[in-house]
């Protein structure tokens, strides 16, 4: 299968700062680079790897140091539990979308192909699509994604447009979907408000960002004393609930600090001016060009 090279590879491997007898996860399995990477630190060491997307198991590389199982990150508890693991020595999600995704127009990430369905699962054996978001949810419930998850000034519009073209016929792929909406396109950035357009179905398909959050409390019980937590964001909304449950112990607002002014949050981010490619990986492969590396460390 042909996903991406990792983003940040060394980066979040320094990042995750491997003992060799631990206990890691890799809680976005992908095309297994960040994995790999992993294993070559490990001598007596475990990796359990997670990915909810039965193609990216076909990378796994045949290693009895290695778990891999098809599920979502939102499981990793349980999954870990159910092997015999209570703690863990160090986490790393690589959030977003792979090129192999992208690149395979029957899944429907990319608006590059008019004939591609409007699919966008992660999990193919789910049911929501991003067909059936576009064709059933109310006009109320559009704005909101669109507003939300797209962060697209013109959201209103944009569902009533939709809704207002379903009425007559469903809207099934992607040439119709940019038809329907092409007078809610803004002239000479349609790139890019097709992007966060698509990003805003995308994470609505796959509750994206609620199981980031699941990630990150799962992450406070899971990690031991001095553990690591590597995330690596691709959109500010993922990347504000990364800074701010590292900077607060919550996704929204200030945590309350005690009488000395100090406050009481599970991580220390390690890197207090996040970490982003360097212009020679973007040249190598322009789609890390969004890439946000954050690092925490467990406190207790």
């Amino acid at each position: 299968m042909n996903y991406h090279t990792p983003a940040l590879l060394s980066e979040s491997i320094e990042g995750l700062n491997i003992r060799h007898d631990g206990i890691y996860v890799d809680v976005t399995f992908g095309g297994g680079g960040h994995s790999r990477a992993i294993l070559e630190r490990l001598t007596t060491g475990r990796l359990f790897a997670f990915d909810q997307d039965a193609d990216a198991l076909t990378n796994a590389p045949d290693d009895k140091r290695l778990t891999v199982e098809r599920a979502n990150f939102r499981f990793m508890q349980n999954w870990l539990a159910h092997h015999g693991y209570r703690k863990v020595d160090g986490i790393l999600a690589d959030l977003g979308v792979s090129s192999y995704h992208f690149n395979k127009a029957d899944r429907g990430f990319s608006f590059q192909n008019n004939d591609a369905p409007l699919d966008m699962r992660m999990n193919t054996s789910s049911q929501l699509t991003a067909k059936a978001v576009l064709n059933q949810y109310p006009e109320e419930s559009l704005r909101i994604i669109f507003a939300e998850y797209g962060e697209l000034p013109n959201a209103q519009r944009l569902a009533r447009q939709i809704v207002t073209t379903r009425r007559e016929a469903a809207i099934n792929n992607n040439g119709q979907l940019i038809e329907a909406i092409g007078n809610c396109i803004p002239r000479g950035s349609e790139n890019k408000f097709l992007a966060k357009l698509y990003q805003s179905l995308r994470i609505e398909v796959n509750s994206e960002l609620e199981n980031l959050k699941s990630l990150l409390m799962q992450s406070v019980k899971l990690l031991s004393s001095g553990g690591r937590l590597v995330v690596i964001a691709y959109h500010s909304l993922e990347d504000r609930l990364v800074k701010n449950f590292f900077k607060n112990g919550m996704f929204e607002g200030e945590a309350e600090k005690d009488i000395f002014g100090n406050v009481d949050v599970p991580f220390k981010q390690l890197n207090n001016k996040v970490v982003v490619p360097t212009e020679a990986e973007i040249s190598a492969n322009n789609r890390v060009r969004s890439a946000k590396l954050r690092i925490g460390v467990k406190q207790k």
